[in-house]
């Protein structure tokens, strides 16, 4: 770092440029560091911790950790009098490129070559994070003598690699959660990415592989996650649950995130703790401006509804109107949906506000565990049929066939929208994005469009989908309103000359 005293400038200076370089050099000089101790943290205690090895084995292969990072590693592996760990359960929850990696890492090292841990697993959501994760593994075992000759094989059989050592610890790499069944009594499961884990059942096949184990744990890492992150998410309430209260100390859950939604290099600050370290202030600068619901996630590991989603979040807000509502005497259109495990069902309707304008209302939902049952629906349809001057229930052959049939011999006006559905998820997006598209602020409806995303169709056309678990049927039952919703009042819908 040059300071200013060591600079040399030939012939005469005034004053004032001497002062100005100083200003410049001081602000260039000048770092910003990411918080070292997380934003939300579940409740600390005073046990010992073996997390002191792992920062002092990072030490001896000249790896420093950055203090976020000690801090995981002290908190996490605290243990009870009896040897076991307190928290068996850990999740650390920081945004891109801060050290996760690095961290997990020197975490399966301890294990392998510290502690005397039998196996442990390393699973990702994609096989090439798990390998590349592997390839770094290897890098630092490769760089230590004091590791590599305690190795007694490496194999690198593509989403089976594996580490075992001469004391007889193994690392290895499992493809999906199916892959680690059979494995005996492993004691630490790796998952990478929790995020991506949108299933119950992979977690389940991975994590109790662990209940024969002496003394297991299950550690995350992760970004922020959305709402089909379902394990994260079950994580981060029972956390918040603990924090709150709940007699609950077996969880230790550890997340870096920026306190509100505001896209700044202030809250940069929470969600980056290797800034300053790592992390150039500059390379956040850079970033701000791309897209708000990549650079929530990413960089201010704030959780979203759907990243990259088909309806701009903010585009949808500046739609709602709270004052507006139904007339029960204009001409309405209304839409059911069903999602394909035929769990949940959504009704939706929709009316012109002028020639150009209209409103959108869900009306009504379904919900049930197993099946929901097609007649019931179209009991409860019928009055909301007969209170709005109906043209058309709009719905799709393949998702609602059963409940419209049911309906057309009461006299309702039933139309089939699969030739059309493309067309009206295309309807819907402009119409949010021009603000034609008005809404009550309903959150269960909003909360369905921003769980949309886009899935091809055809040559460069698209549907709306869903990511995992999270319903769209109220967002695909809007869609299908708003193609009626939008149709030009003649036949001529744009005048030349």
């Amino acid at each position: 770092m040059i300071k200013p005293e060591q600079v040399i400038l030939s012939g005469d200076t005034a004053e004032t440029g001497s002062n100005r370089l100083e200003t410049v050099l001081e602000t260039e000089s000048a770092t910003l560091f990411g918080s070292p101790t997380p934003r939300i943290c579940t409740p600390l205690n005073d046990l010992p911790s073996r997390g002191f090895e792992i920062i002092d084995l990072a030490a001896e292969l000249k790896q420093e950790l950055m203090p976020w990072q000690k801090f995981v590693m002290e908190h996490a592996h605290k243990v009870k009098p009896d040897g076991r760990w307190a928290t068996p359960t850990v999740c650390t929850t920081v945004a891109r490129q801060n050290g996760k990696s690095y961290l997990m890492n020197i975490r399966i090292l301890a294990g392998l070559f510290l502690w005397d841990e039998s196996i442990q697993i390393g699973s990702a959501h994609r096989l090439s994070t798990s390998f590349e994760q592997f390839r770094h593994l290897e890098r630092l075992i490769e760089g230590s003598d004091f590791l590599s000759k305690q190795v007694k094989r490496i194999r690198r059989r593509h989403g089976e690699e594996e580490i075992e050592t001469t004391l007889g610890t193994r690392f290895m790499i499992r493809a999906s959660g199916s892959a680690a069944r059979g494995i005996s009594a492993p004691s630490t499961l790796h998952l990478d990415e929790l995020r991506e884990m949108k299933d119950m059942e992979t977690f389940a096949s991975l994590r109790y592989t662990l209940m024969a184990a002496k003394n297991p744990m299950v550690i995350g890492y992760t970004n922020a996650g959305e709402s089909t992150s379902l394990i994260l998410n079950q994580l981060r309430e029972r956390a918040l649950a603990a924090i709150a209260g709940a007699d609950d100390s077996e969880i230790g859950y550890f997340e870096w995130s920026a306190p509100t939604d505001v896209i700044s290099l202030e809250n940069a600050t929470y969600s980056n703790p290797a800034l300053g370290h790592t992390i150039n202030v500059g390379n956040i600068k850079s970033v701000l401006n791309d897209d708000p619901s990549v650079v929530m996630t990413e960089v201010m590991c704030r959780w979203v509804q759907t990243i990259t989603g088909v309806v701009d979040a903010e585009k949808w807000k500046e739609c709602g109107d709270p004052e507006i509502d139904l007339d029960p005497d204009k001409l309405t259109w209304l839409a059911i949906d069903v999602t394909p495990d035929r769990k949940q069902a959504a009704l939706v309707a929709a009316q012109k506000l002028g020639s150009e304008d209209f409103v959108v209302k869900l009306l009504h939902t379904w919900s049930n565990d197993l099946h929901l049952d097609d007649r019931a629906i179209a009991n409860d349809i019928a009055p909301y049929c007969r209170k709005y001057p109906l043209e058309y229930l709009l719905y799709s052959q393949r998702a609602a066939g059963s409940i419209a049939t049911r309906l057309r011999p009461a006299g309702i006006p039933i139309y089939d929208m699969d030739s059309s559905y493309p067309q009206s998820c295309d309807e819907l997006l402009g119409s949010i994005n021009s603000g034609r598209l008005k809404h009550r602020n309903q959150g269960e409806l909003t909360a369905q469009i921003l769980s949309a995303v886009k899935f091809p169709r055809g040559d460069a056309g698209w549907v709306i989908g869903r990511r995992g678990q999270a319903p769209v049927c109220a967002a695909v039952a809007t869609a299908l309103v708003t193609h009626f919703a939008t149709r030009p009042e003649t036949d001529i819908d744009i005048l030349v000359g």
